[in-house]
């Protein structure tokens, strides 16, 4: 790959690029060079030893350590990997580095290419503060700054932003004075940890809006692409969860898509940008927008341009760092392209990052990978296989789902048919979640805007897919497979049914927890004519293996069959099937006193590092009072009290790193009452 133009940036020519980056950024550039012919190199911390993106390379190189700041934040560390691996190029994804202008000087002055924008528009950009001041001198409307020493009670809410970087990471909306000070130093540390740099602001927050981005892509000829937009406006904490283009406002909204791509490239043109870059704005239903801040990088939810436009724009990059020339006009937008952003996480526990192994995932309707989709059909960007192991130390994202259909409802059907019949085993996720939003009323109606989880209700879209009715019927598959999976293994007798008896007898039983509905015990008794199962009558077993199950339903109109799939891991047991997803643990017959926990033990949600204690032994603490706090998976989050009582242990300290399920503190409400008593 040669460049036409001698561009100083890239030295003429790109033959083997490194990503200085992991998961799914790293094989969707590595995607792209695959099909340009281009050799790739990845580099790995401890903890990714055995992620895909490595094995996929041609060569990988180890940064020693785990967490970011020992190895994806370390600049030098990933430049000489890029020496000794041969390569002469670095593409830095996003996140991590991808917008560090000193890592980007560092790349050029190594004789690397670096691909990615000029180092003085990283720079420009780099700081929000000072990006705003630019754009609103260069004609782009924006929200005014605000000096987090300024702020007052009329200012309130205010956001407190990270000013290094995105993501949510750094983010905090204040509502309380009060509050400021400790919110500041909180956002300072995530943005440090994330970004490496500390910086924060505050602007004036928006309770609603909508969150429209357009995709900027330049070249050092002087051609500035508006090449779409994208509506971001379902997000959490911050950060998109569900992405879109078109966007639905701007679709309606006369006139607003050519001011909005005529402010993008007035930033653009303002800072002398080329390659790939995002402009954000925060807009009204009006559609009227603001500024919020341009990202100097490709962004997470660039699949959904790519499949409404036909480009790759992981090839404009490469193409325009080596003096590439972009034609005058980019490709009309065709059709409408949904992503969603797969979590291993719970909506309904205040978000709470999951992490452990991915025994599967299986999205079924997946037409391509890290590829473009020229009809409708569903794609798939990931990082994690079968096996993978989700982390501590980065993001809990499993994968980006993409559809592309010739109207929005199609994309919406199409994304939901997918996710709804996923196999996901082995973590909690938000799949749930992101089925209920694309089949929302509201939704579907292009009524989004980023209060769309407190309008209609988290405790309602988090909501299990499947109905209580339902559930019951994949437990008594689950409870079914694993009888047959038992008399597969019995040594005598194996070709008779479980329990089977010439005559009636008890019923055998076993136990699934369910965490949408608690505990479920299954009753069941083969006899004659079949299984009869307690509390299902009219139920027929059609047929029944290890991994399916065949039951006949009876129903007011007629009995129909239905098929699930089991899958077990030790005591977890999925049951899949186009009712939807099941989640069970298998309860065993006798517990062991040794793993009960005391009442008010405080368990660690998450592995983690402990990085602040809240209360010491024997104070008096209020329900919900933060006890301490847990850094994993580069956020923050609080370990409150379950119930007012007296702190009567603290098993852990500062620093510690800590399990998923440690006893962190233990909160006596006994000590609490009887003291309340005594008063």
């Amino acid at each position: 790959m040669t460049a036409s133009h001698g561009d100083s940036n890239t030295g003429g020519q790109i033959t083997n690029v490194l990503v200085a980056n992991r998961g799914e950024i790293a094989r969707r550039i590595f995607a792209t060079c695959r099909r340009m012919g281009l050799g790739s190199v990845a580099v790995y911390s401890d903890a990714d030893a055995a992620a895909p993106h490595v094995t996929e390379a041609d060569a990988a190189v180890r940064l020693p350590g785990n967490t970011p700041a020992e190895t994806y934040l370390r600049g030098e560390l990933i430049i000489e990997a890029a020496l000794a691996a041969g390569a002469d190029a670095i593409h830095p994804g996003y996140g991590f580095l991808s917008e560090n202008a000193d890592f980007a000087k560092a790349v050029l002055d190594a004789g690397l290419v670096w691909i990615g924008p000029p180092v003085e528009a990283i720079e420009q950009m780099g700081s929000k503060v000072a990006s705003k001041k630019m754009m609103d001198a260069a004609g782009v409307p924006v929200l005014a700054e605000l000096d987090p020493a300024e702020v007052t009670e009329s200012h309130l809410p205010v956001l407190i932003k990270a000013s290094a970087g995105g993501g949510g990471r750094g983010m905090r909306v204040v509502r309380e004075l009060a509050d400021l000070t400790s919110q500041i130093e909180a956002a300072r540390r995530e943005a440090e940890s994330a970004f490496g740099d500390p910086t924060v602001f505050c602007e004036r927050y928006l309770e609603t809006g909508r969150h429209i981005e357009v995709q900027v892509m330049a070249d050092t000829h002087g051609a500035i692409w508006a090449v779409g937009e994208r509506e971001c406006s379902i997000q959490r904490r911050h950060q998109k969860v569900i992405e879109e283009a078109p966007s639905p406002l701007v679709e309606r909204t006369e006139g607003m898509r050519e001011r909005l791509f005529e402010a993008a490239r007035l930033a653009a043109g303002a800072i002398g940008y080329t390659g790939a870059g995002t402009v954000e704005f925060l807009a009204d239903e009006q559609g009227e927008f603001f500024f919020l801040e341009m990202n100097t990088r490709l962004q997470v939810e660039h699949p959904v341009t790519e499949c409404t436009t036909g480009l790759d724009l992981v090839r404009l990059q490469l193409d325009v760092a080596v003096g590439g020339a972009l034609p005058a006009e980019p490709p009309a937008m065709r059709g409408h392209s949904i992503e969603v952003r797969l979590y291993a996480e719970d909506p309904a526990q205040d978000w709470q990052p999951q992490s452990g192994t991915v025994h599967r995932i299986d999205i079924p309707s997946v037409r391509t990978e890290f590829d473009l989709l020229d009809r409708p059909g569903v794609r798939l960007d990931t990082g994690v296989v079968d096996g993978s192991v989700v982390g501590v130390h980065y993001d809990p994202m499993l994968a980006k789902v993409i559809s592309y259909a010739e109207t929005r409802g199609e994309a919406a059907r199409l994304l939901a048919a997918a996710l709804h019949r996923a196999k996901i085993h082995g973590l909690v996720t938000n799949r749930d979640l992101l089925v209920r939003v694309l089949r929302h009323p509201a939704f579907l109606a292009g009524d989004t805007d980023t209060a769309f989880f407190a309008t209609h209700g988290l405790d309602v879209l988090a909501a299990p897919l499947v109905s209580a009715s339902d559930e019951a019927l994949s437990v008594v598959a689950a409870a079914l497979a694993e009888a047959a999976a038992n008399r597969g293994r019995a040594r005598v007798g194996g070709g008779l049914p479980s329990g089977w008896r010439n005559l009636p007898s008890q019923s055998q039983r076993k136990s699934y927890e369910s965490r949408a509905t608690g505990t479920h015990e299954v009753g069941y008794r083969f006899g004659r004519t079949g299984v009869t199962v307690d509390g299902h009558d009219g139920l027929e077993l059609v047929e029944s293996a290890p991994d399916r199950v065949v039951l006949s339903v009876p129903g007011e109109r007629g009995p129909v069959r239905r098929q699930f799939e089991v899958a077990r891991y030790g005591d977890q047991v999925y049951v899949d099937s186009p009712l939807g997803p099941v989640a069970l643990r298998r309860v065993p017959r006798f517990s062991d006193p040794a793993d009960q926990v005391a009442t008010g033990s405080l368990l660690a949600p998450m592995p983690g590092s402990v990085i602040r204690l809240g209360a010491e032994v024997g104070s008096r603490v209020e329900q919900g009072q933060p006890i301490l706090w847990l850094e994993a998976m580069k956020m923050e989050h609080t370990i409150a009290a379950p119930a007012a009582g007296v702190l009567s242990a603290v098993n852990v300290t500062v620093g510690q790193q800590v399990d998923v399920g440690a006893v962190l503190a233990v909160v006596d409400p006994a000590a609490d009452n009887t003291e309340t008593q005594e008063n």
